[in-house]
């Protein structure tokens, strides 16, 4: 179950996944209603690209906004990526898959500091695989160019529209699981994926969406 964004990192991680035999499905999240679908686009473009069959969009946005809300919006980052972990847990239950594939690497950004990535962990069912943790960025958008993603990814980035301007780097487990008490987590799990739009890519494009989703988390 590859965490696909619109940007360079993941596809990246994907390739590299794909080229060491797993066979990849997606799962994108979807800062909808709060921005358009420009991303969950890209993310089916970058599918057909890297020969990805299957999409899950995950339409986060409102999730994602209680969140900075409803919680200390230090620790955003983090608080969003366990969420986007559960959701993954849960499609990766619905389609037997062992493990979760990410485009984190060390240090980019605050969500990816080694404290960070230990809180995310934390909540993960399934074990987590980060093929591009000791790259750094030109080595990511050069291999991107390689596998013709580059095109596709460039642009801004919108990820970080709800977040703070000073987060988090070295959140302790504590804390994050301290701001959790805050959240209804599985009430918002459960609306994401009740609002699950699955798509199957064939060779000539994306067919029409499955017309069943899950409505509860696993």
């Amino acid at each position: 179950m590859l965490l696909l964004s619109g940007g360079f990192d993941s596809p990246v991680a994907g390739h590299l996944m794909a080229r060491q035999g797993l066979d990849l499905i997606a799962a994108h999240f979807s800062l909808e209603p709060i921005t358009d679908d420009a991303a969950a686009i890209k993310a089916r473009t970058l599918c057909g690209i890297l020969g990805i069959p299957s999409l899950y969009v995950v339409r986060v946005g409102e999730a994602f906004a209680e969140v900075a809300h409803d919680a200390d919006r230090r620790f955003y980052f983090i608080l969003t990526k366990r969420l986007m972990v559960r959701l993954a847990d849960a499609i990766a239950d619905l389609e037997a898959a062992d493990v979760l594939v990410t485009g984190e690497n060390l240090g980019q950004v605050s969500s990816q500091t080694v404290a960070s990535l230990r809180a995310i962990d934390a909540v993960a069912r399934h074990p987590i695989l980060r093929p591009l943790i000791g790259f750094d960025k030109q080595e990511i958008v050069d291999r991107a160019k390689s596998i013709r993603t580059y095109e596709v990814s460039k642009g801004p980035e919108i990820c970080d529209l709800l977040g703070p301007p000073r987060p988090s780097t070295h959140a302790r487990l504590d804390q994050i699981l301290a701001e959790e008490t805050k959240l209804d987590v599985p009430g918002l799990v459960s609306s994401c994926l009740s609002r699950l739009v699955p798509e199957k890519f064939k060779a000539d494009g994306p067919a029409a969406p499955l017309p069943s989703s899950p409505g509860t988390a696993a």
